[in-house]
């Protein structure tokens, strides 16, 4: 069967399993506006159906104490069971470094010096540079396109300077491709705490710049030589389905198997701002990245010819292709498939949400709603609170990710390097709510209200009456007001949501212009592949524009790309928003006798093969 027909049918597949999924973790949300022309209308993850029928049984029957008495397993306590040390005392396992003040000090100066470089524009495209782009210069190209030769190869543009635009860039430059990236920000802030590079995106670094990898593996903290997994958040359970205490572990697995198994690097994170900053430097030319510019409309000329970008300024730049790598509110995908007006929104990316103040992120909370409904994305249910918490926490020498499930919420955490926790709080509630503005009888609305939310074991519990494991606010009382930020939660339907013959065929490119990362296929943070994707995207699209010889073929290239890569990110997408949907439904399957022990080992079961699909080094 041939590239297009395995194409075909996989597109099929997405298509059917998405739509099931769906059908059982998702209602339709209110809309907003008219559906646009892709006819997609949002869904808000919640409760219902199965899930919902059980919780209202449950309510409904006699309750018998006796069956809750007891504590859980002490092997639901130990944090480092045999079968995951035994992964990690294979000869090809990384080695755990214990956390040291060396250590801690050589992550936080890197990062000081990063967020340092980015402030003083250090590499970017100014002045001089600025004047001397070769974007600014238009080529006299004849109807059919011109050649492509090493004198004068393919021109790139990029929209959007986050880890999608400059691994994209990356990516092209080492084809021997002109590049340049336009990010809208005023600043390139750091923002949303490090960065979880995985082993399937690391091998994609590697093939693009040998040196890059090797700067980001050695800036990095290596996070799979330790355990990772579910745990209950609060008491749950039966004696015929299994007690588990506050804390007690329900599913924990190992991340380097699977990566020693394809050969690849162990993932590690590093902070965003030295991401940039080792891209920048190692991975562009001088000059490569200008800031302050939004590309607000591009013009296809056809024929070959190119294109023509308009920045909001009304600055032109010229060039043979254009990428869109701006984010979930992409414009460049608003302008691509003819969306609502509204559709292109501010993204709160790696490069430009550092530059929001909390009265910015108020009134964005309520403007996405109306953007989403214009960009056709879908709302997950979820708010999240965010912070890196400057805190070496209790179990940082055995745990390096886990979430604690709940009803209606979790929490995630996960090692930040140099002694830091990155944590979410994941609260499902309507989009476009905000937080109340500091008083002087609450100058920490946000602490104030996750302290509730996760309020531990002693103090009587969330609104709920149930008491969580004492490290959600281990790390929630180690982060400042300042430092917490949230957002709503919004993904894309992980499938092709159109009847456009152009769309199916090339999903995520029309003409000279393609997409990637976020704003081709956005996706929930719970398998932190968001930016491994996009890297995957990155590295694709670099392969198969250095197949092109004339420029009337880019098109063709392009489409290629999108088709490689969309069955792929469509079933992590589907992973992701699925696993998101289920996770707070977790602490029913607790109390159900043989179906909760049945699906909680099926889940421990099931995790090799999810990070074996993920941990490929062919994307």
């Amino acid at each position: 069967m041939g590239m297009f027909g395995k194409y075909t049918i996989g597109c099929l597949m997405v298509a059917s399993l998405a739509g099931q999924a769906t059908a059982f973790s998702m209602k339709p949300q209110q809309k907003v506006a008219s559906s646009t022309q892709l006819n997609v209308i949002g869904n808000q993850a919640e409760s219902f159906g199965p899930a919902t029928a059980i919780r209202n049984l449950k309510a409904n029957l006699p309750q018998i104490e006796w069956l809750a008495e007891g504590h859980g397993s002490p092997d639901n306590k130990v944090n480092m069971p045999g079968y995951v040390q035994e992964v990690l005392s294979q000869p090809s396992a990384p080695r755990r470094e214990s956390e040291n003040e060396d250590r801690t000090h050589r992550i936080r100066s890197r990062f000081q010096e990063a967020s340092a470089d980015a402030a003083a524009l250090k590499g970017m495209c100014v002045g001089e540079k600025d004047e001397q782009a070769w974007w600014r210069q238009a080529m006299d190209i004849p109807a059919g396109g011109r050649a492509v030769t090493k004198e004068e190869p393919l021109r790139v543009l990029v929209a959007g300077g986050g880890l999608a635009g400059l691994v994209t860039a990356a990516a092209c430059h080492a084809k021997g491709m002109k590049v340049a990236i336009f990010e809208q920000a005023s600043s390139y802030a750091p923002y949303g705490g490090p960065i979880q590079i995985q082993s399937n995106a690391l091998r994609a670094i590697q093939r693009i710049s040998p040196k890059c990898y090797e700067e980001l593996v050695q800036a990095g903290t290596v996070t799979a030589d330790r355990v990772s997994g579910l745990k209950i958040g609060y008491r749950k359970g039966n004696k015929l389905a299994g007690l588990y205490d506050a804390g007690d572990w329900l599913v924990r697995f190992d991340t380097i198997g699977p990566a020693l198994e394809a050969g690849l690097p162990a993932t590690v994170v590093v902070d965003r701002p030295v991401i940039q900053q080792i891209m920048v430097k190692h991975g562009l030319p001088e000059g490569t990245v200008r800031i302050k510019s939004r590309i607000q409309s591009y013009e296809d000329l056809g024929d070959g010819r190119g294109i023509v970008a308009t920045l909001e300024d009304g600055t032109k730049a010229y060039a043979d292709v254009l990428v869109g790598a701006d984010g979930i509110w992409s414009q460049i995908r608003k302008l691509l498939h003819g969306l609502g007006e509204g559709a292109g929104g501010f993204a709160a990316s790696g490069a430009a949400g550092g530059a929001i103040d909390d009265a910015e992120a108020r009134k964005l909370a309520r403007d996405t709603v109306e953007i989403a409904a214009q960009a056709d994305r879908r709302f997950s249910g979820f708010t999240c609170y965010a912070a890196l918490a400057p805190h070496r926490a209790s179990n940082i020498e055995d745990v390096s990710y886990q979430i604690l499930l709940g009803e209606k919420k979790y929490f995630v955490s996960t090692d930040g390097g140099g002694e830091r926790q990155q944590w979410f709080a994941l609260i499902r509630e309507p989009a476009g709510g905000v937080d109340p503005v500091p008083t002087p009888e609450d100058p920490t609305p946000k602490l104030t209200r996750l302290r509730k939310e996760f309020a531990a074991i002693g103090s009587g519990g969330d609104a709920d009456e149930n008491e969580w494991d004492p490290f959600a606010l281990e790390l929630i009382n180690a982060s400042s007001e300042e430092d917490i930020k949230r957002r709503d939660l919004y993904d894309g339907a992980p499938l092709l949501a159109t009847t456009d013959v152009q769309r199916l065929l090339s999903p995520w490119a029309k003409g000279p212009v393609a997409l990637c990362g976020d704003a081709a296929h956005p996706m929930m943070p719970n398998l932190g592949q968001g930016g491994c994707q996009a890297t995957e995207d990155s590295y694709r699209l670099g392969e198969e524009l250095a197949t092109v010889s004339h420029t009337k073929n880019v098109p063709g290239a392009l489409g290629q790309y999108s088709r490689i890569r969309v069955i792929r990110t469509a079933i992590i997408q589907g992973f992701a928003q699925l696993g998101s949907d289920l996770l707070v439904d977790f602490d029913l399957m607790m109390t159900i006798p043989l179906l909760g022990p049945f699906f909680l080992r099926m889940t421990q079961l099931s995790m090799p093969w999810i990070l074996r699909f993920l941990y490929t080094s062919e994307f």
